[in-house]
């Protein structure tokens, strides 16, 4: 397993990496295939004190992106927050794929019955906005279940993948009425 620490604004000790490390070690129990561990901690210049220290912690176990950020006014109590976060959507990615394997078990003996898909209209706001930040990140690919729960462990509203059926990158979204959607990009 590979723990890198950063520090923005923040020295980073060997004992704030050793902290962590340790940590991190606790939580492989629960989850075997935990590969790299990235924790960004950061110092911002608030007015308040409670969102001071800022740990964000990033896992990568097995295909799987576990994330996780919280601020405090203690570091320590950042980094214990963040990952208590990241416990949480371990056990419960861990109760959804035992709760998907029984679920697919009793569905084998009876037949899916299909609901008829609807098209969503999407309505742009007059108003523009202006773009405040950019990010990269390598697209894995992966099917659309498997995509809907890395977007609900992550706690999004959406997620971007490359469907390896399609040979497309694809977006899986969470609707309002707590069905998900999928947009599926083609060029005009």
């Amino acid at each position: 397993m590979n723990v890198m620490v950063h520090g923005r604004n923040v020295d980073v000790s060997d004992w704030m990496k050793g902290y962590i490390t340790k940590k991190v070690d606790k939580l492989e129990r629960y989850l075997k295939q935990i590969t790299d561990v990235r924790a960004e901690l950061s110092h911002n210049s608030t007015r308040a004190a409670e969102d001071r220290y800022t740990a964000q912690i990033t896992i990568w176990a097995g295909g799987q992106l576990l994330r996780a950020e919280e601020s405090t006014s203690d570091i320590v109590a950042s980094i214990d927050m963040a990952l208590d976060k990241i416990a949480n959507q371990i056990r419960r990615f861990k109760g959804k794929k035992f709760d998907h394997h029984r679920r697919a078990q009793q569905a084998a003996g009876r037949e899916a019955i299909s609901a008829p898909v609807m098209d969503e209209v999407v309505e742009e706001e007059d108003e523009v906005g202006t773009i405040l930040r950019r990010k990269q990140f390598i697209v894995e690919p992966m099917s659309e279940e498997e995509a809907v729960e890395q977007m609900e462990l992550l706690g999004h509203s959406f997620f971007v993948f490359f469907n390896p059926s399609d040979a497309v990158v694809n977006v899986v979204y969470k609707r309002k009425d707590g069905n998900y959607g999928v947009l599926q990009p083609s060029l005009g």
